[in-house]
């Protein structure tokens, strides 16, 4: 299939768009201030878009470089010790400020979009469309932070001036800022397309808003906020998205994210990804990003004869506690965590015993078309959205709300056992007594969750969120790194308990950039940092 990168061929719009913070020049004309066109709109739109794409979001720093993996696999990759992706965490970190300051950035693009796109000529569906995507996307970056760093400014318009007053904004409290973008997002879906009306999966649609609103609002129902009626409403908007009637679970888990490599888009099962193309050379040299490259099975290519396979820096390695989740026969298992390693000449060393040393195996780069093969870069889409995950956050609403009735409760494990049919090869619409979950209620349901969003969605970026909004995090990372044997010296392993020694319970949260704190004196350090 054709991919489409329109969103991504002005890149480089990003640049010209200040922090939040900084004074906006008034004397130079930039690309963001042309507004004249149809096309100078669409053009500032995919501008949005490409915050996703940024290295220092996931087009690299987040894939397996930031701690995100938690309990289910840890950082093993020397230049990043003492940083975020080792739980080494101080204020002044380089990815952590980068993180913030790229999806202000984002935030700044939108909110510049919104208030100067009435100035073109557009007709009524673009005009609604636009506006709505970007109030979307403004919403989703904003909720990327507060999972992150809690209280934040919640930024919805251009500053007036560069006086104090309109630059350094004050902190919103985190149950305002998931009120809000549930507000945003919940206006934003009436503008956007459905599902089936879209060739790719890089664009928003009704069913990745939905979606999107689900996760949303299992994160402000669980700690620290636990804003009432949130689960029920997470329920409701995954529900949305099942009733379209147009997704549904690819039969083969491995072909989820062998499309991924191949370019192949499966609207059905992945509703919304960031997209990338091409590997960074001839033409387009800022649309490619790092996924398998990252978060690969490890192999250098030193002798330059195996192109074939793909260089990977081997940024994650599992935990042996994630390993141990997987029953024998689910096929998750082998494909999530990579049964082998590669040797220097290219072969695969299978890995029957030793866990640790493991990488995760969902982006393998043997699966790609397009050759040459760059060292650093790839053309493979990552999934912000997956059907698999819907149909998780539908059933988990459903488990915590107490209102939920009896059939929701059957339909919740319906749900769940869909996903572990496809896991274990099974038909995903025929019950299977091997395979299934027996209906026991809500809270065994919930139980069974946790596990099971973890084999479905691990290494997605999704687990650390997961961890925290249970009030599980600390208490689950120092489980796993108790299960590092201390005896053992080989490199992996100092890694492994490196990355989890470092742990304290401050974590769940990072810290405000120090830089930040500096230029806008409204800003309150959080808890412990």
């Amino acid at each position: 299939m054709k991919r489409r990168i329109g969103i991504l061929l002005l890149a480089a719009l990003s640049t010209v768009a200040c922090n939040f913070l900084d004074t906006y020049p008034q004397d130079v004309k930039t690309v963001a201030d042309s507004f004249d066109t149809e096309d100078d709109v669409l053009e500032a739109l995919s501008g949005v878009y490409c915050t996703l794409g940024a290295s220092q979001l996931y087009g690299n720093n987040m894939l397996g470089r930031m701690g995100l993996s938690a309990d289910i696999g840890y950082e093993y990759y020397g230049s990043d010790a003492n940083t975020v992706g080792y739980y080494e965490v101080v204020a002044s970190d380089a990815k952590i400020n980068s993180y913030w300051r790229y999806f202000y950035q984002g935030i700044g693009n939108a909110n510049r979009l919104l208030e100067n796109m009435d100035k073109a000529p557009l007709d009524d569906a673009t005009r609604a469309r636009v506006r709505s995507e970007a109030v979307f996307l403004r919403a989703y970056y904003h909720f990327m932070l507060t999972v992150r760093f809690g209280n934040i400014p919640y930024v919805t318009r251009v500053p007036a001036s560069g006086n104090i007053s309109d630059m350094q904004l004050p902190q919103t409290p985190q149950a305002d800022i998931y009120q809000a973008i549930i507000a945003d997002m919940d206006t934003a879906v009436a503008g956007l397309p459905d599902a089936s009306a879209l060739t790719g999966g890089g664009r928003l649609s009704k069913s990745a808003a939905w979606g999107i609103l689900a996760r949303v609002c299992l994160n402000a129902a669980g700690y620290p906020c636990y804003l009432p009626g949130m689960y029920a409403k997470a329920k409701e908007y995954a529900k949305k998205v099942m009733d379209t009637g147009f997704h549904a679970l690819n039969p083969s888990y491995e072909q989820v994210f062998i499309n991924y490599m191949q370019d192949i888009y499966d609207l059905r099962e992945s509703i919304w990804e960031v997209e990338f193309y091409g590997n960074n050379t001839g033409t387009y040299t800022t649309t490619a990003g790092m996924v398998g490259r990252n978060n690969g099975i490890s192999f250098s290519n030193s002798d330059g004869n195996h192109d074939e396979i793909g260089v990977s820096i081997g940024t994650i390695r599992t935990s042996s506690y994630f390993y141990d989740l997987f029953e024998e026969k689910d096929l998750r298992r082998d494909w999530t965590i990579a049964p082998y390693t590669y040797s220097s000449s290219g072969e695969k060393v299978l890995q029957t015993t030793n866990i640790w040393i493991r990488f995760c195996g969902k982006f393998r780069r043997e699966y790609e078309t397009l050759m040459p093969k760059s060292v650093s870069y790839t053309p493979t889409n990552f999934p912000l959205l997956r059907y698999a995950d819907v149909l998780l956050m539908y059933a988990e609403g459903v488990a915590c709300d107490e209102n939920a009735s009896s059939e929701e409760v059957t339909a919740a494990y319906e749900c769940l056992n869909q996903v572990r049919r496809r896991g274990y090869g099974k038909d995903t619409s025929v019950p299977d007594a091997s395979v299934d979950v027996p209906v026991e209620g809500r809270a065994a349901l919930l139980e069974t969750l946790k596990d099971e969003r973890a084999r479905e969605l691990g290494f997605e970026l999704l687990r650390k969120d997961d961890i925290v909004r249970w009030g599980e995090f600390y208490r689950r990372m120092k489980f796993v790194g108790s299960l590092i044997p201390s005896a053992y010296t080989s490199s992996y392993y100092v890694a492994g308990r490196q990355y989890y020694g470092n742990v304290c319970s401050r974590d769940v949260l990072w810290p405000i950039p120090s830089y930040e704190l500096g230029v806008n004196r409204n800003l309150v350090q959080n808890p412990g940092w």
